[in-house]
């Protein structure tokens, strides 16, 4: 009783003396005794995406994952004239509403109460630190580029913001964000359900939930515009007007901003906000939102805050992350300020921040600095935030408008589409992909970081990540298995080069019919003839006619001298499509001359060579002859020894 009423007479003092003016506040637990919920029942609490999501990337379930100890959160609420706002599993913190002193005294007498600290005021002033973007909003006056022909999608006016990256690399084959399922955490989404540039996502109900953590309901679309154009940069299906990053993606949108005001309660409405997205199962987050002063200058950082596991907001970003999701943040508009840097969460040590640029790839001045003052590289990466393309709030068309608030989604966006096209990749492994695919990978610096990411490459960053060649000599042929990520746009050549040939020579080709997945290839390759040494086997991957590259190379050392009693030649394939192989087996070395005359006569090919003793394959492109019967004839020593006949398909 004495200690209750040390520390009521403490409590009330504080409240009336230095916190008068705070009525919202956050207690922090000391654990989860208590808990109906266990870690081996997760399905109580964690949706099965979320629980599929843990599996896939080998994430364990801990008592992070538990919810607050629904009787610690019963005390709280019935101590006095309190009100429970959200709780925190992942903090394990709850968020209150009250004026009552004595409740409060009530609560920091608890056992299981660490301490509280009080993070908003009773009024709503007018705000003088908001920050959500630098400039205003201006209307698109010239026209929309025009896009080419074998494009899925015309842009119109966001075609810079998206094809600065590539991104209509990933667009044009497949990848739109189908499947995938992206948290939008802003300050409102005002008129989603109305305007014109979200006409896709509504009709094919993209919109999964809502929800308004300052206000605590389920609608958003009342509330600040400032979401909603961030949604826009990813959502938007406007054709030949304005079309988004990924505008096949699912969304969950949320409400965790109070425009009216700036105080630390909004990184708590955050924390919940992401860990709802997490327990749904959502694979990416874009928060366009930073904090680094307060209505209330008591309750300020510091740039040495910004060490990415500080603040409220960087500590739930980095449990998010650790459960699989990718968090990506604006890093912030203090460019040209007194500031100056980052703002928290993009500080967040796990997390992808993201600077501005124009679309030529100019830094935009407002962008804020880095590092984070642990010194990490910061921003990560930077996407078009200077005169980017968003909503306009009255009618949806384009404008532009400024902010790293924009940047962000665009590459939220895009980093969504890639990894719809690898989910065999973690969080992590696609921002690895991303900062290594930036034109300053090499070099980072404290404006953009790695660079401005390029997704073609970040593709086949990835591809090659999934990508394996074995090759395993079995007497006088070696067995070739490919492992690789394909559909019917991708070929593999695989290509050979022996001891007795200066270049490689294409040996098979894969394809499949099926959808995009892992698929496995074998090859057997006769060896006989070949010269003894190393014999090398690469992989030529062909993506449509738009992307060619190399994925590896592997080496087998022949040591076995393998013959044959006669001499060789064969042609194939027959009918040939692309490529015509002319194999061409010696026991002796001896002069080759290939011709190919079409149904006239007519010459259209023809090749000589001096071939060593061996096996050599000689390929003759088709690709551009026309439909038809051909001869092939093969000279040995100028003497004709074989004719025939090929069809072209």
């Amino acid at each position: 009783m004495k200690r209750f009423l040390l520390l009521f007479s403490l409590t009330l003092l504080f409240f009336q003396q230095s916190q008068a003016q705070l009525s919202r506040y956050i207690i922090k637990l000391k654990d989860k005794s208590s808990n109906p919920f266990s870690v081996s029942n997760a399905s109580q609490y964690l949706g099965p995406r979320a629980i599929a999501r843990r599996v896939r990337y080998n994430i364990p379930i801990d008592s992070t994952d538990l919810p607050v100890s629904p009787r610690y959160i019963d005390s709280i609420r019935l101590s006095g004239n309190v009100i429970i706002l959200n709780s925190s599993k992942w903090l394990n913190q709850v968020a209150i509403k009250t004026t009552d002193a004595a409740a409060l005294a009530k609560i920091n007498s608890f056992s299981f109460v660490v301490n509280t600290m009080p993070v908003a005021s009773i009024a709503t002033p007018t705000a003088v630190n908001k920050i959500l973007d630098p400039g205003q909003s201006s209307n698109v006056q010239e026209d929309a580029p025009r896009p080419s022909s074998t494009e899925v999608f015309n842009y119109g006016f966001s075609n810079g913001q998206v094809k600065i990256h590539k991104g209509d690399f990933l667009h044009n084959h497949g990848f739109r964000g189908e499947g995938m399922q992206l948290a939008v955490l802003d300050a409102g989404f005002y008129h989603y359900l109305s305007l014109p540039t979200f006409d896709s996502i509504r009709a094919n109900n993209q919109v999964l939930g809502t929800w308004d953590f300052v206000a605590n309901e389920a609608s958003v679309d009342e509330d600040n515009s400032h979401g909603m154009q961030c949604l826009s940069a990813i959502a938007a299906n406007l054709p030949g007007t304005f079309v988004g990053s990924a505008p096949k993606t699912s969304f969950y949108l949320y409400r965790t901003e109070d425009v009216a005001s700036e105080y630390p309660i909004e990184e708590q409405n955050w924390a919940a906000g992401a860990e709802r997205g997490d327990s749904l199962g959502v694979d990416v987050f874009s928060t366009s939102l930073g904090y680094t002063q307060f209505d209330n200058p008591a309750l300020n950082y510091t740039y040495n805050d910004m060490n990415g596991h500080t603040t409220i907001s960087a500590r739930a970003a980095n449990f998010a992350a650790k459960k699989g999701i990718l968090v990506v943040v604006a890093a912030g508009n203090e460019g040209s300020s007194a500031w100056h840097y980052i703002a928290t969460p993009a500080d967040a040590d796990s997390v992808l921040a993201v600077g501005a640029v124009d679309t030529t790839g100019i830094v935009a001045g407002f962008s804020s600095y880095g590092p984070s003052s642990d010194g990490d590289v910061k921003p990560a990466v930077a996407s078009v935030g200077l005169n980017a393309v968003v909503a306009n709030p009255s009618k949806g068309l384009p404008v532009f408008s400024n902010g790293t608030s924009f940047a962000c989604p665009n590459m939220a966006g895009l980093a969504t589409c890639l990894w719809q096209a690898f989910p065999e990749i973690n969080n992590r492994g696609i921002i690895n992909a991303l900062e290594a695919s930036a034109n300053k990978a090499n070099n980072p610096d404290n404006r953009i970081g790695y660079g401005i990411p390029d997704l073609k490459k970040a593709y086949v960053l990835l591809f090659k990540k999934l990508y394996s060649l074995q090759a395993s000599l079995n007497s006088c042929s070696v067995v070739l298995q490919v492992t690789a990520k394909t559909d019917n746009t991708i070929s593999l050549v695989l290509e050979r080069k022996t001891p007795a040939e200066t270049g490689f020579t294409p040996v098979q080709t894969f394809t499949t019919s099926t959808s995009y997945a892992i698929h496995n290839f074998t090859y057997t390759d006769d060896l006989n003839n070949a010269t003894v040494g190393t014999v090398s086997y690469r992989t030529k991957v062909i993506i449509s006619s738009d992307t060619t590259f190399y994925a590896d190379t592997t080496f087998v050392n022949y040591v076995q001298q393998c013959g044959t009693s006669q001499n060789n030649i064969t042609i194939s394939p027959n009918p040939v499509k692309d490529n015509l192989n002319i194999t061409v087996t010696r026991l002796t070395p001896a002069k080759v001359e290939i011709v190919v005359q079409n149904s006239a006569g007519q010459k259209v090919y023809s090749a000589g060579l001096q071939q060593s003793a061996g096996t050599m394959i000689k390929m003759i492109p088709m690709q551009r002859m026309s439909k038809g019967l051909y001869f092939v004839t093969v000279y040995i020593d100028n003497k004709k020894t074989v004719t025939e006949k090929i069809f072209k398909l």
